[in-house]
């Protein structure tokens, strides 16, 4: 690598490499090792979907389609979003405002490269999940961060302090909510505000909102942009097959915007993918025709997993956290622990437990340890617990 480095992007060179697999790479190999680190379920997809898909290749579904992706996903992906959201007082999504993805993180991405120049200031809401501060610096942005506050283990946003810190020069602003690692969310009242802020500094809002099925209050989805935003403001949600339809493996997502972005995203999906692949997006096709009966059973598990989770970590001494309004985490930190990471690290060496370190997500959530509570046996959250407990009484 002495040879190739010089050559490399500076960009690229001064990416930092994921805290979270820092520690997972610790554990690799070691089948005693509970791992809750990384933001995925370990409950399989559901076979109507994999079945979907086996069908599309069993028919030779093996070429291109469409790099919006195809027509009856586009239209399905239209129809669910205004289902789900006009009764929340949303206008209607159609198809021509959705690009289909291969996963969030791509979404992510194209959305970033659609949006972004060297040296345009983006501002980012943290602790987030690392690649949506990654990917402005990849694109040669000046990236500035506001950071939640925490009080007694919940993080809030201080809406008025945001809205603030944006102005003419902000070209774009990224959200996580329901967030990663923290279980934040937004109120609509917030997204009200922040929208209306944007509106008059002409700045672009990405919304990464691929956890708003995974929302424990009585709605049945987290507040979305999408639910105060006309069609032609320059906002673009970001969604994903992942989390709500247990498919984190098959990286299929999609794009919600101003129509007139479409058509641009169609030649950026050209430049980086081409398209998703076919036989994923039938897979896709089968999720939300699943969706009523899916997501509900998903959530309705994952509340069970987080209040099974949280009261045990609360009955620790010393353990502060606060069972979280959306996502799969819970966030924690130890008293006397302030360096996540070497914890972390030491949890998997001597008490097989693996957690994802709070340095992974933002300077302001060291000391922090993310829990990813999605198990399909809950059980292995308690044993968890026990683990930790011991370790910490040692």
């Amino acid at each position: 690598m002495a040879t190739v480095q010089p050559f490399l992007s500076p960009r690229v060179r001064q990416l930092e490499a994921s805290r979270i697999r820092e520690v997972a790479n610790a554990g690799l190999g070691r089948p005693d090792v509970l791992a809750f680190w990384f933001g995925e379920s370990d409950s399989p997809t559901p076979a109507a979907i994999g079945e979907a898909a086996s069908a599309s290749l069993a028919q030779g579904e093996t070429f291109y389609s469409h790099n919006l992706g195809l027509p009856s996903l586009r239209e399905a992906i239209a129809d669910y979003t205004t289902q789900l959201h006009q009764p929340l007082g949303a206008a209607p999504v159609t198809s021509d405002r959705v690009a289909v993805t291969s996963g969030g993180v791509n979404g992510l991405m194209l959305a970033v490269q659609a949006l972004v120049e060297p040296g345009d200031e983006v501002l980012a809401v943290t602790p987030v999940w690392p690649n949506l501060t990654a990917q402005p610096r990849i694109m040669g942005a000046r990236l500035r961060t506001f950071g939640l506050t925490v009080e007694a283990g919940a993080w809030q946003l201080d809406v008025e302090a945001l809205c603030a810190a944006i102005t003419p020069q902000t070209r774009l602003l990224i959200l996580n909510a329901p967030n990663n690692p923290t279980g934040w969310t937004l109120t609509r009242a917030a997204q009200a505000a922040i929208l209306a802020r944007c509106r008059a500094t002409g700045t672009w809002i990405l919304a990464d909102e691929v956890y708003e099925r995974l929302y424990y209050e009585s709605l049945p989805c987290a507040p979305s942009f999408l639910d105060v935003a006309d069609a032609q403001d320059r906002l673009v949600v970001v969604q994903s097959f992942s989390k709500s339809f247990l498919m984190t493996g098959w990286r299929l997502g999609w794009l919600v915007m101003p129509a007139e972005l479409t058509e641009v995203m169609g030649k950026l999906i050209e430049f980086n993918t081409s398209c998703a692949p076919v036989f994923v997006q039938r897979a896709g096709l089968a999720a939300l025709a699943e969706a009523q009966t899916l997501v509900p059973a998903v959530v309705q598990h994952l509340r069970h997993c987080r209040d099974t989770l949280v009261p045990l970590l609360r009955e620790i001494p010393g353990v502060e956290t606060q069972a979280a309004a959306g996502g799969m985490y819970a966030f924690l930190r130890v008293a006397g622990h302030d360096d996540g990471v070497a914890m972390a690290k030491r949890l998997v060496a001597e008490a097989g437990l693996g957690l994802a370190p709070g340095e992974a997500f933002a300077p302001e959530a060291a000391g922090w340890l993310r829990w990813c509570f999605a198990s399909r046996d809950p059980a292995r959250l308690v044993e968890g617990v026990a683990r930790l407990r011991g370790w910490l009484q040692r």
